[in-house]
Formats: C-alpha cells, structure tokens, sequence
C-alpha cells in the first residue's frame, strides 16, 4: 500500500514523511533501502504501519516503522509497546535476524527523542533528525525541530503562558487546579487548561481525578526549569535603558531606588546580581544594579528624583521593558526591597554574562531547591 501511494506521488502527511525518511536513507553512503511485505500493510492485526529492508556493508535489517502525527513522552511508551508486540508476532521460526523498532512522526519532542534513544529505538521527524542504531549501522543527526513544535513550544514560555508556568514552579510542592492556577498567574482558565494540558503531554505534570475536580501536580519541576532556560536562549532578551546615578553604587543604589520607588508609588522588581545577592548571596561586589520597572509618570518621577541620567556607556542603573504587568507577578519582599521571584531572577541571571551564570546556579541550590 504504501509502496504504491509512493510511486504515485504521496500528497498525505505520512506519505510526504516516509518519502523525506526514505530519501534520508538513500543519501547514506552505500545503503540500499527498500519497502517489504507491502500487501500486510496496515492489516488487521498488524501491530506496525510500514515496513523496510535496509542493507549497508554487506548487512541487512529489516525495520518495523510506527507512524504517528506529533510524538510526546507519553506517547512513546504506547509506541514501543505496539512495536514490540509487532516484532514478537512477525518473528519466524528460525529467523536469524531481530527487526528493528522505529517511528516516524511530523514532530518528536526533544523529551520523547531522549526516551527512544535511551530505548535503542530509531525515529525521524519532518525537520530533519534521523536515529539509526541498529546492527552495524549507526546514525545520528539531530537537527531542529520542525517549525510547528518550535512554535508550540516556545509560545508555551512565552507572554500569559509564562505567567502560567510561573504559578506553577511557585507551588511545586502542591495539588492544584486550573482556577487556582488561572487565579494566581491572572489569566482565563482557558488558558490555564491549555497549558496545564502542554505540561501533562510533556510528563512534567501529573494528574488526578476528572472534571471541574482535576487536580495537577508538577512532579518535575527541575526540567521545566531547565527547558524554560533552553528556550530564552533562542528568544531575543528584553530591551534595556541604560542610566547613570551619580554618586551612588552597588547596595546602596539598591536602597536609594527602592526609596525613590516607594516615595512615586511606582511598582518595580529588582533582578540580576542585585536580586540573586539578597536571595543568596555569592559575589564579593555588585556593579550595576537591573530591574524592571513599567513606563509611565511614576516612573520617570522615580527616575528623576535619582537625577539618572541616560547614557550609552559606564550605566549602574539599567531599566527592563516591561510589556505587561503579569511580568511583576510573584515578586517578593525581602527587607523592604521588592526583588523579582527567585525563579524570575535565576532565568535573567542565566541570559546574563561574566560571572552571572555562576550566581544562577548558587540561587537555584540555596533557594530554589530543585
């Protein structure tokens, strides 16, 4: 079948995906590839979708290839369940060569690729990537993922989904639902749900009960941490205004800012070394002091009462542009100052450079915790 819907030139998505997959192999030095037993396919009873014959270096080996839209986590488990079934029933009695396990999806995320590999068991996506290990042939490339799931997942740390996933590491210890969560990131429930459910795809999230009474909690708060820093460093970093206060550096302008702050009623958030400092301190001095701190009368009345003043060089004041009030949510109040969430400072500081990196990880062992 799918031999045939090739030859005649595949306009579906599994048949534009198989013919990239077997273009992919053919590019291979000294590897022949072709489809096998292609009246069973997609029988009744068939555990797998296509199969392929390979031969490179006077080898052979045949792979038991699943076909699926976009993979996740989750959904490799259900994969290698169906494929090992697969090859246990096409096994012929006295066959001296195992199948080997594979699938072929439009997206694979970085999460399920890891899975296969730790599995041994090959995939390819519509990016690009292909896995290979099976008998004497070994291939491995690892390319971008496709464009759909690098939008998918970069919008899901991004904007009011952020503010999501930031209610969430804040109550990693906890049960919640989608109102809580949507309460406190102060976003619809929809858009909590929406997230929530991103989350459970990607198995950080665990569930329980059904309903307006589901529950969630994030069971791997760490590699949703550490995938929010993967993806800023792919995104553009805020824009900053760089000022210069006179007389006045390090703790002290953290204190003379906080003051002029209070005194205009402007809300703000101190963050970098300034805010990692006070959280958990780690460098012997801090040079300039960064924060975010919305646009407006308040502001520039802040700012004013400071005599900062704008410069391209030599800056101890720098200003992030805040494009909406949720990203001033989770602030804390240490010692009259309002810092930035530790998980907010620990994401700028890991962006940042010299010896921030070093302070971002000395805040996530003190204070974060995981």
């Amino acid at each position: 079948m799918w031999a045939r819907i090739l030859m005649h030139g595949s306009t579906t998505m599994e048949g534009q995906l198989l013919e990239g997959f077997m273009e992919a192999l053919r590019d291979l030095p000294e590897m022949q590839a072709e489809f096998s037993g292609a009246e069973q396919l997609n029988s009744a009873g068939q555990g797998h979708d296509v199969q392929v014959d390979l031969r490179a270096g006077g080898k052979a080996v045949t792979l038991l290839i699943e076909m699926k839209k976009d993979v996740y986590p989750r959904d490799v488990r259900q994969a290698l369940w169906q494929l090992r079934d697969s090859a246990r029933r096409s096994r012929h009695p006295g066959q001296q060569r195992e199948p080997a396990l594979f699938l072929i999806a439009r997206s694979i995320s970085p999460g399920a690729k890891e899975l296969l590999r730790n599995e041994r068991v090959g995939y390819y996506d519509s990016g690009g990537s292909l896995f290979l290990p099976t008998g004497n042939i070994y291939v491995y490339v690892d390319k971008p993922p496709p464009k759909g799931l690098s939008r998918s997942i970069r919008s899901l740390f991004s904007g009011r989904r952020a503010q999501v996933l930031h209610a969430v590491l804040q109550r990693n210890r906890e049960w919640f639902g989608v109102k809580d969560i949507a309460n406190q990131a102060r976003v619809s429930p929809a858009t909590a749900s929406q997230v929530l459910t991103e989350l459970e795809r990607f198995e950080w999230v665990v569930s329980r009960g059904e309903g307006p009474g589901k529950e969630r909690h994030l069971q791997e708060p760490g590699a949703l941490l550490d995938a929010w820093v993967k993806q800023q460093a792919v995104m553009r970093p805020p824009s900053m205004r760089r000022y210069f206060v006179p007389e006045t550096r390090g703790e002290g302008l953290v204190e003379k800012f906080a003051e002029a702050c209070a005194a205009s009623k402007a809300e703000y958030a101190i963050t970098h070394e300034a805010a990692g400092q006070r959280y958990a301190p780690f460098l012997s001095t801090v040079s300039q002091v960064r924060c975010r701190l919305p646009d407006g009368p308040a502001a520039d009345k802040a700012l004013g009462a400071l005599d900062a003043r704008s410069v391209d060089q030599g800056a101890n004041l720098a200003i992030i542009e805040v494009k909406s009030p949720g990203e001033l949510l989770f602030r804390e109040s240490v010692n009259g100052i309002w810092l930035a969430s530790a998980v907010q400072v620990y994401l700028d500081l890991m962006r940042s450079e010299g010896r921030a990196t070093e302070l971002a990880k000395h805040l996530r062992q003190e204070r974060i915790g995981f």
